[in-house]
This record gives C-alpha cells, structure tokens and sequence, in this order.
C-alpha cells in the first residue's frame, strides 16, 4: 500500500502526498476514470496529487473517503522504460546544437555524440504540468540525466521549442521565456497552439522519445511529419480595431483603458492537463451583479478595469452596467451634455454617448457588463485574459473596438432592487491604510516554517506592495518568515488564496492567474468566501491573517 498523506489547501482543496512519482501518476490515472460530481480539478505533481473540489456540491469527508478508497489499491509497481499498448506515444525531432550540451557533457563525463545517445535512447513519460500552458515534465530517460543541476544564473529569456534537462527530468519549453534548466538543443514542433483542436501537444500520460535530426533546427514538415506545426510563437489575440471590426448591432470604443483593463469570464476550468489555470475575474461576484443588471447570464464576460479611468464610446445602442470598486460613473451625450448615471444601476447608452468611470476611492477593480456580452471570439473557451500564461486578448487600449452580441434592449434605466445590495457597499471595500483581516487555513505546509513563523503570520500585519498583480499579492513584513526545512520543495499544485514563501521570507498571495504548480512551500490558504475580496485589497492596505479553526472552534 503506498504511503500517504492528507493535507489541508484551503477549504476547497486536498493535497495528497505520496512516495513516489509513480505512485501518484497511478492514482491521477485511476481517479480521472472515477470522478464524482463537485470534485473540479485534478494536478498531479513530483510527489503530490491537488484535489480541488466545490464545497457546494461535495464535502470534504466524502472527497477523502472517495480518495481513500482507491489509495488504499494503489502500489508502487516502479516505473518501466516502455509504454503500455495503449499508451500514446509522441516523436520529437531535436537538433541537438544546445547552449549548454557541451557543459553538460563535460558534467557527465561524456562526449556531446555521447549525450545526444543517451538522450535519444530511451523513452520518456509526460508526468504533469506545470510553470506554463504545454509545459510538461518529462520523467524516465536515461539515468545519468538523474539529478543533473539546474543553471547557476536563470537565463532571461529561453527560446521556444528549447529542449532541457534539470533535476530528474526534461521538458521542452512552449515559449519564450527565463527558464534555469540546460539546454541540450531546440525542436520546431510546437508544444503549445492554440490553432489545433487540442492546443498542448503533450499530455500526462503520454510517453515521449526524443529523435536526433541533422541539418537545420527549424526543419521541413516533410521532416517533421505532417500532423506538426513549425514553432512561429505563441501570440495573443488582439482586440481589433474599429476599422477592422466586423458588422454588429452595436459597439463601444475605448477612449481611454484607464490603469488596466482587459476580458474576463469565469475562466478555463478542467484545462490543467495542458498546464491552464482556470483565471478569470476577480471579483466574480461584482461581475454576476453587472450581469444581473443587463440580464445576462450570470458569467458573460465583462470588462475588468483596474483603478478607474475607462472610457468608452457607444455606436448605436447599448445597455451597460458598472459594478464593483467605488468609483464615479458619468454618462455623457454627443453634445457633451451629463446625463444621470451611476454604479449598480443599467444604464441605456446612445450613440455617441461616452461612459467614463472616474479614479477608484475604495476597492480595485469596476466591472463593465454590456446586454448581449462582448462579441469577439474564444481562447479555449473563455474570453479570459491570463496574464501569467498569455493567453486570451491582450489588455485594451486606446482605438481598441468592442462589438457588442445583437440582443433585445431594455427600454429604460433599471435600478438594483433593495437597500445594499450594491456590491462595493456591501462588503465594505478597503482602501489604501486600511487592515484587512483575512481567514485562512493553516497548511498544506505549516510544518515547513519555526514556530515563531506561524506566529508572525498570524499576529502582524503584512503590507501589499506595488509589485502585486493579477498573478498574485506580494507582501511584506517586518519579520519574515523562517522554514525549518530548507531542502528544496518538489513542485505541487497551487490554489488561489495559496500564501506561498519564498527563500526571502517575504509571502506572495496567490489570485487568479497563479502558476498552476510552485516549488515554494504555502504556509496557509485563504478561504473560499474572501476570494472576492482578494481582488479588491489596493496597494497600501495591510493584511491580518487569523486561523479559521480556531474561529470555528472559539
């Protein structure tokens, strides 16, 4: 029986610890084929398995009596060289002219013809995802990669396509960016594209062999196989311009995008195989209420704009609504003439009328919704902006033309019903100096830091700083934090909410762009019900953090 551990990821998560990589590629097998309803999510890690699930639908103690029952089946049977019959194994042609071939050789023992054999010689399996979408982490190959170190100094910037070796596995990168493995040499398949109906070349489960090509690393199709996609970048999609736009019953332009401003749905659930994090809105009740106001359904894709300062033109008619951070909201005619407008109501927009929503005074992020939802096309079946991974339409800006989906328009402005039920007033929205307190489970690494962390965590206030984002909060604290253990952290499954410390001690604050994997302990994991709010905490404020057991127990 493989040994194993429950630990506690927020309110809405269990990370389970196993022995062996092995072990847990059986159970993340095992269990995909036998998932009950409410369990959402599945990441399966060096050494651990994520298991997301909504308590709405399903318990804690159902998801780990479901879990221990086929745990307690599950053994350690070693990893084998060669793939099952029904395995799906994928060919990946490699010029062999890395950067860092000779240096490994030479690390090795061996000459680079050596290296280029060992590597080519034996089979690989795509164990999990994770650091970006199509990243997979290559496990078996020869044993003498076993180990290998990672690079001194993290390059800047490592070319797409590139073919690695770190720790006790190899990759290859679906991107452009920093990266500390070694680079043997470079493929011209793309891992990542968007363009094929599945996007992630490589899946868990997939068995790998690396081919060595001669001649140019970008090679011909003939050479690649028909069925291949030649490496061209990733890209992002570009909200067009007016120009450009097809016909459609209406459209706004933005004027002015304000701080930020970009798409945003609930987001990409069940993609975490090709390495996707679900993101989407922050504030996902402020963008139901927008919703609500224009009578769409409740997760249409709104616009979410960071601080205020947005601006846009109405061409034809619309109906629009502006919920979240306070912030003045100003309707204006062709003329220039004000018109009544505010947040929390529907607002008709003419054309020529301009809608502006002024500098934000508590909170962070106003949501734009418009009747019919926004009318631009789907990146894997969300309008969602990822920031962290790249994907979905780039943030607006000036010139950038909305269509707006043809719908029936409400003849006149229609007000929220009942007294606070406007969102920004409702849950008191923080500004800048203000303390928020926040309560969070301890775990699923508590026992990774001293004591006096845990205390330090739970008794101080921690600022959020101007390096905070979409991806996540960084904090900072008089007294960081101190681990116990300081051995490295093999890779495992992250939430929104995770507090993750890394060496400096200073805690970073998972949202929803996070990295779907991180190699950095989580001391604790905010609850279920603040998430919200996470995303309306401005720079300036300071956090208090308070353990939800003993609240629940006091």
């Amino acid at each position: 029986m493989a040994l194993v551990r429950y630990l506690p990821a927020g309110d809405a998560a269990v990370l389970v610890e196993l022995d062996t990589l092995d072990t847990v590629l059986a159970l993340y097998a095992r269990l995909g084929h036998h998932r009950p309803e409410g369990v959402v999510a599945l990441v399966p890690a060096a050494r651990t398995l994520l298991v997301q699930f909504s308590p709405d639908q399903i318990t804690r103690g159902q998801v780990l009596f479901w879990l221990g029952t086929y745990v307690g089946s599950i053994g350690d049977s070693g990893s084998s060289d060669q793939p099952p019959e029904q395995a799906r194994v994928i060919e990946i042609p490699v010029q062999y002219d890395g950067a860092d071939l000779a240096e490994v050789a030479a690390y090795l023992g061996l000459s680079c013809a050596q290296v280029i054999e060992r590597h080519t010689g034996s089979m690989f399996r795509a164990a999990f995802a994770g650091f970006a979408p199509g990243f997979l982490y290559l496990t078996g190959g020869d044993p003498c990669f076993h180990g290998l170190p990672r690079r001194p100094s993290p390059r800047t910037r490592v070319p797409a396509g590139s073919v690695a070796v770190a720790g006790n596995f190899s990759a290859v990168y679906p991107a452009d960016s920093p990266g500390g493995w070694q680079l043997l040499g470079v493929t011209a398949l793309r891992m990542w594209d968007l363009d094929r109906a599945q996007a992630a070349l490589l899946q868990p489960g997939d068995w790998v062999r690396f081919r060595a090509l001669e001649g140019p690393a970008h090679a011909s199709a003939d050479q690649l196989g028909s069925n291949h996609h030649l490496v061209d970048g990733v890209g992002r999609q570009r909200v067009r311009a007016e120009s450009d736009q097809a016909v459609s019953a209406a459209s706004l332009t933005v004027l002015q995008p304000g701080g930020q401003t970009l798409l945003q749905d609930a987001g990409r659930p069940g993609l975490t195989g090709m390495g996707v994090s679900v993101s989407g809105a922050l504030d996902r009740a402020a963008m139901r209420q927008a919703n609500q106001l224009v009578a769409n359904a409740p997760d249409t894709a709104v616009l979410e704009n960071a601080l205020g300062g947005l601006q846009l033109r109405c061409h034809g008619q619309a109906m629009v609504a502006v919920t979240g951070a306070q912030a003045a909201v100003s309707v204006f005619s062709a003329s220039g003439m004000r018109l009544p407008a505010a947040a929390g109501h529907s607002l008709r927009l003419e054309d020529g009328h301009v809608l502006k929503i002024g500098a934000v005074r508590a909170g962070v992020r106003c949501y734009v919704a418009v009747q019919g939802g926004w009318g631009l096309p789907a990146v894997l079946g969300s309008l969602s902006t990822d920031v962290l991974a790249g994907i979905g339409p780039e943030p607006l800006r000036g010139g950038d033309c909305l269509p707006v989906n043809a719908s029936r328009h409400i003849p006149c402005v229609r007000r929220m019903q009942g007294k606070g039920v406007d969102h920004a007033e409702s849950v008191m929205l923080p500004r800048p100096g203000d303390v928020v307190t926040l309560d969070v489970v301890l775990g699923p690494r508590d026992d990774w830091f001293d004591p006096s962390a845990l205390d330090s965590l739970l008794t101080r206030e921690w600022l959020v700083t101007p390096q905070s984002n979409r991806v996540g909060m960084r904090l900072s604290g008089e007294q960081p934090l101190v681990r116990s253990k300081t051995q490295e952290l093999p890779s495992e499954g992250a939430v929104v909410g995770a507090i993750q410390v890394p060496a400096n001690g200073q805690p970073v604050l998972f949202l929803a762009d996070h990295p779907l994997t991180g190699g950095y302990p989580v001391i604790a994991v905010v609850c279920r019900a603040q998430h919200d709010l996470l995303g309306q905490i401005p720079v300036g404020a300071r956090l208090r953090f308070r353990d939800s057991l003993l609240q629940s127990t006091g």
